[in-house]
């Protein structure tokens, strides 16, 4: 279960990206804005992050921006966004999914073609892009990066070509595209929004004062002082001018029943303060600790989360049983979900870097730990193990999500299934595996009360897909 050079593979499935665009009527410099709401959705990507804004009444088509690899406090700094002037602004937070960590495939992206200037910033993953890719070479097209959102790019940047505005463009590659997005775009003169069909990934729309944003969460809304005026619904696209204000295109919109939203949004990706498609996440892991409660119980002292996914299943769970939660971690601060991991010389785990145990909370007691899900099963020994070095007596795990028995196709970086802990096991197996008393698993079919009845995939947990998935695994290799 380990990489070759000794390091931790990675034992959550991997963030998703965070999108986030303005436009200031007034004229005012969005930069700072930007930043501050990419901030908010810092946690959705780690790798590297970017800016792009444009003026409105100045030169058109010309486009300022920045982007590296790394946190938002590595690569801006106050001389950095004094230099991106404009009303008008995209900012993307990335973890890469398909295509590799490097500066290239850094988002926004921005495109100089015939009519204009395009800045994009893109959250999801492409199912068809290698038949797209291959076409548009074909045609001419010189790919600067090995990222399918380079492929929307040109897609609507080719259709824009012959159609009556970027709005247009944009539905028309929809109707190309297949698989997860949300996508923000920047023209010259409009901000647009739109989400694919099944609302894999999620979109909001805020405003403040004479301002329009669109972001990946609305706690970003919240970061900034902007109120929510409501979701782009699956199947959406939003135009947002000075002229027409919000202008809705709902052309490609399918049925409710249709709808295919990531689960995991609820249980682990977005921030507990965030609403999605008007369900609180925060709600959704209490019900979830509440279900694992009735569902999987057992006698114990002392219910516990383990930082930070599994707090607030912790406090489902707690209320629902009538056992005490308390804490029985503490967590490093300075440590972001990506750091420089202990080499094979170093007797320091990456758990270890991260967590250590309370003893005083935790010995002698016998210990309910939550955690939102377990996939190749690289940390949960660890930390059962940390547990009982700290004198617990028994250690009961307990997991928000179903078991991961498939990979994801759509944004979710949920690996093949030779590499997932469930596959091939019972639930007896991986107990004994990670050392732990007990273990139970969120049912599969409490997944569409803990969202209220939303339209949910959970492909990665049964199998079926919404769509039919590639005939080749390409994810990471682009």
């Amino acid at each position: 279960m380990k990489c070759l050079n000794g390091w931790d593979l990675p034992d959550k499935p991997g963030e998703e990206c965070g999108v986030f665009g303005i436009y200031d009527f007034e004229g005012k410099n969005v930069a700072d804005t930007i930043y501050y709401g990419l901030f908010a959705l810092q946690h959705r990507g780690q790798e590297s992050c970017g800016i792009a804004v444009s003026d409105t009444m100045g030169p058109k088509g010309k486009v300022a921006c920045v982007k590296d690899m790394g946190l938002l406090n590595e690569v801006f700094t106050p001389e950095t966004l004094e230099k991106l002037k404009g009303d008008i602004g995209v900012g993307h937070v990335r973890y890469s999914t398909t295509g590799s960590s490097v500066r290239e495939n850094a988002q926004p992206l921005v495109l100089n073609y015939v009519k204009g200037t395009l800045g994009l910033a893109h959250n999801g993953n492409l199912i068809n892009t290698p038949g797209l890719r291959k076409e548009l070479a074909y045609t001419g097209a010189i790919f600067q990066t090995t990222i399918d959102s380079e492929v929307i790019a040109y897609l609507i940047a080719r259709e824009r070509l012959n159609s009556k505005s970027v709005e247009e463009a944009v539905g028309h590659a929809m109707k190309r595209i297949k698989g997860a997005y949300s996508l923000i775009i920047m023209s010259p003169r409009k901000l647009i929004g739109a989400r694919d069909p099944f609302g894999f990934r999620p979109l909001c729309i805020g405003k403040r004062d004479n301002a329009y944003i669109l972001s990946s969460e609305t706690c970003a809304l919240d970061t900034i002082g902007a109120e929510f005026v409501r979701d782009v619904e699956p199947g959406e696209i939003v135009t947002i001018s000075p002229e027409k204000g919000i202008v809705s295109d709902k052309s490609m919109c399918i049925s409710k029943e249709k709808h295919a939203r990531c689960v995991f949004e609820y249980i682990y990706f977005a921030r507990p303060d965030s609403y999605i498609d008007g369900v609180s996440v925060y709600n959704s892991r209490m019900m979830a600790g509440r279900f694992l409660a009735m569902d999987s119980p057992v006698e114990a002292d002392l219910v516990v989360g383990v930082p930070e996914s599994g707090n607030c299943a912790a406090i489902g769970y707690s209320l629902q049983s009538g056992i005490p939660h308390g804490q029985a971690f503490v967590k490093n601060g300075y440590v972001g979900r990506t750091f420089i991991k202990p080499g094979q010389e170093s007797r320091q785990s990456s758990v270890q870097v991260k967590l250590n145990a309370l003893r005083e909370a935790v010995c002698g007691r016998r210990i309910i730990m939550i955690d939102d899900s377990i996939v190749r099963g690289t940390t949960s020994d660890r930390i059962v193990h940390m547990l009982r070095q700290a004198g617990a007596k028994e250690v009961h795990m307990r997991v928000s999500s179903p078991p991961f028995l498939w990979p994801c196709y759509f944004g979710t970086d949920v690996p093949a299934r030779e590499q997932l802990m469930a596959y091939q096991r019972s639930v007896e197996e991986i107990c004994e595996l990670i050392g732990a008393d007990s273990l139970g698993y969120l049912k599969e079919e409490r997944l569409s009360e803990i969202v209220e009845d939303l339209g949910i995939c959970k492909g990665c947990f049964t199998g079926k897909y919404p769509l039919l998935p590639p005939e080749e695994d390409i994810r990471g290799e682009m």
